[in-house]
């Protein structure tokens, strides 16, 4: 019997580096996501996770004196190449940020705001858009009687699901999440973990989060950062259990962060 076929990579990192102004926010990043599998990354403030992640979408080129060294790849593509379009980039690579923000419109609209700008009018395209993307965000049961209502009256925790399947209504390839739980209680939290676990089946995801038990619960494998390094990326039962750092090991059993 032949063995497995190994994961398809999604996006690799080859030493891939950021720099704001003379700060060193990422070192020589070397890491490999698998297609259609969940990477955590965890780590304390200031290591770099989150330049990491908006390094996906390029959206760190929005900060004044950044650049960036090595090659980040998406399906085997320099998405820093000097050819590379930032606009259809961040169409396949969709970010979630930790703080909602929904859109002063109706619920419908703010899932339609996107697939409008990319064109597509048909309502009944649309419509179907809007009920795919709240179910896969875990949000239509909550609102589907509600459509026209402002997206402003929506909890906190119905407002993240809601950016989540504004993204999903992009149809992106990758989703991005920057600590998407932050201040949300836990049965909020337990949706949006739910909604990930699904969602894998048909995106690469990426979870930014300081709540290592959220990542042991959702990531395929998980990645810890510290002082812009990645330490070590392994396999997220083995990261938690055997990790093979004692950088990893302190920072798991709280002796830092």
């Amino acid at each position: 019997m032949n063995p497995p076929a190994p994961p398809v990579p999604k996006i690799s990192a080859e030493r891939f580096s950021v720099f704001f102004g003379s700060l060193h926010a990422l070192r020589e990043v070397n890491l490999t996501v698998a297609e259609r599998q969940i990477l955590g990354i965890i780590g304390p403030a200031g290591a770099g996770k989150t330049t990491f992640l908006r390094a996906l979408n390029r959206l760190n080129e929005l900060t004044p004196n950044c650049r960036v060294e090595g090659t980040l790849r998406l399906d085997g593509a320099d998405i820093y190449a000097p050819d590379s379009d930032a606009v259809a980039l961040r169409r396949r690579v969709g970010m979630v940020f930790a703080l909602p923000v929904a859109l002063p419109l109706s619920i419908y609209d703010n899932i339609a705001y996107g697939p409008r700008l990319a064109g597509i009018r048909a309502r009944s395209r649309l419509d179907a858009l809007v009920e795919e993307s709240l179910r896969a965000a875990f949000l239509w049961d909550e609102v589907k009687d509600r459509l026209t209502r402002s997206a402003l009256r929506l909890s906190g925790g119905q407002q993240q699901r809601l950016c989540l399947a504004r993204v999903l209504a992009m149809q992106p390839e990758v989703i991005l999440l920057d600590e998407p739980c932050s201040g949300l209680d836990p049965i909020s939290t337990a949706a949006i973990e739910e909604a990930l676990t699904r969602l894998k089946q048909q995106y690469t995801i990426i979870l930014v989060t300081n709540n290592t038990k959220q990542a042991a619960r959702v990531a395929d494998t998980t990645a810890f950062f510290l002082s812009g390094e990645l330490v070590e990326h392994r396999a997220t039962r083995e990261l938690f259990t055997a990790p093979s750092d004692q950088r990893t090991s302190d920072y798991l059993t709280g002796r830092f962060g």
